[in-house]
């Protein structure tokens, strides 16, 4: 039925005069995701609107389902772009468009026009009131209502004049790569991969790095990161993926530290290890998936003790949100099932049976001088057999 999509964008229009980067990146955004769908397609920019613009056949539910993965776009409008060949050819088009998208017009609709090209004869009330009356005319079923309608039939008169009645929201946020690179902290579970997700949304380009502990973790533990990565991908393009084998730190740590410190100090040398990957390829800073008090490691005094260790700023996009808030958006960018699979990305023996909730810095560092005689090696070693994979979506 269509053969374009008007892309509306929110925050882009208010860059000044740096809008235009703005602009160029979502729509090479826009065709990257649109790779995946078979057909024709043209994406170009024209006076604060982006087009996309197909020839031939295509999948409208295909193509609708990329776009919406598109961070930076807020409103995917299926329109009918006509030239302006006087009123009308104008009233022509606007019934047809009702005709070919709503089966049952017993609906209230209002007509809201604007006039982008000033030179045009009608003004923007004039154009409400003629279509208005003709839809009217065409359809006595259908009535007006300027203040909630069920339809808004919009109009606007550009270089070709713009008919479009549906708008279907995107996932709104900034273009990728508009925003820098960040190194996410990728685990098994829910919390992380909403938390790459959410900062893709604000432009950042993502990397990632997954602490693996065979053989206390299986191959399938493995496995189920790299599929959250490939998830997450399907927004924030391609990822890469480092894959440190962490078996040996944690034994070590076991060995030496106190039980009730074991996660606060594994968590501390896992962000000094995710900070050497991101400095080696310019990220800006760390991700991680935590929240205040969802679990011991995550108090305010637990955050403090892990930030200590780390030189660059560490970003934690779930900071404030309750679990059921996290598990809603790990549903709506389909990682949920894939988080709660049985393959632990930790083993319990590793996991302390009564953590300190309220770890002490320096007794921290008082533990950690226990490790001095082999730890850096161990780091070394952790980071010099890294597996790193470029992971991109499915």
């Amino acid at each position: 039925m269509y053969s374009a999509f008007l892309i509306k964008y929110a925050e882009i229009a208010i860059k000044g005069k740096n809008r235009y980067l703005f602009e160029d990146a979502l729509v090479s955004n826009i065709n990257y995701q649109l790779k995946t769908v078979d057909g024709d397609f043209h994406v170009r920019k024209e006076n604060g609107r982006i087009y996309v613009e197909m020839q031939g056949d295509y999948d409208y539910d295909e193509t609708v389902t990329a776009l919406k993965r598109v961070f930076g776009i807020v409103g995917i409008c299926p329109v009918v772009l006509t030239e302006d060949e006087g009123f009308d050819k104008l009233v022509e088009d606007v019934i047809a468009h009702i005709e070919e998208t709503y089966e049952n017009k017993n609906f209230t609709f209002k007509v809201n026009s604007r006039r982008a090209r000033k030179n045009y004869p009608m003004t923007s009330m004039e154009l409400n009131a003629a279509l208005g009356e003709k839809i009217l005319d065409r359809y006595p079923e259908t009535k007006v209502d300027v203040h909630n309608p069920q339809v808004m039939i919009n109009v606007e008169i550009r270089p070709k004049i713009n008919i479009y009645s549906v708008e279907i929201p995107g996932p709104g946020g900034m273009p990728l790569g508009t925003a820098g690179k960040a190194m996410l902290l990728l685990s098994g579970g829910i919390d992380s991969p909403v938390a790459g997700y959410m900062i893709s949304k604000r432009g950042v380009t993502l990397e990632a790095t997954y602490f693996h502990a065979p053989p206390y973790t299986s191959e399938r533990a493995k496995q189920k990161v790299v599929d959250l990565a490939k998830k997450v991908a399907c927004y924030s393009g391609p990822i890469r993926l480092n894959i440190v084998n962490f078996t040996d730190i944690q034994l070590y740590i076991y060995e030496k530290c106190p039980h009730d410190q074991l996660t606060i100090i594994m968590r501390r040398y896992m962000m000094k290890i995710a900070e050497h990957f991101a400095k080696e390829t310019k990220c800006l800073g760390l991700i991680t998936g935590e929240s205040i008090g969802q679990v011991a490691s995550q108090t305010m005094q637990s955050l403090a003790a892990t930030n200590e260790v780390c030189t660059m700023p560490v970003y934690r996009p779930l900071i404030a949100l309750d679990k059921q808030d996290i598990v809603e958006i790990s549903e709506k960018i389909d990682t949920y099932e894939t988080s709660i699979l049985p393959f632990e990305d930790c083993c319990t023996i590793f996991v302390a049976k009564h953590p300190v909730t309220k770890p002490n810095v320096e007794y921290i560092k008082k533990s950690e001088e226990k490790l001095a005689e082999k730890i850096d090696e161990l780091m070394a070693t952790a980071i010099d057999t890294v597996e790193t994979i470029m992971v991109e979506a499915e």
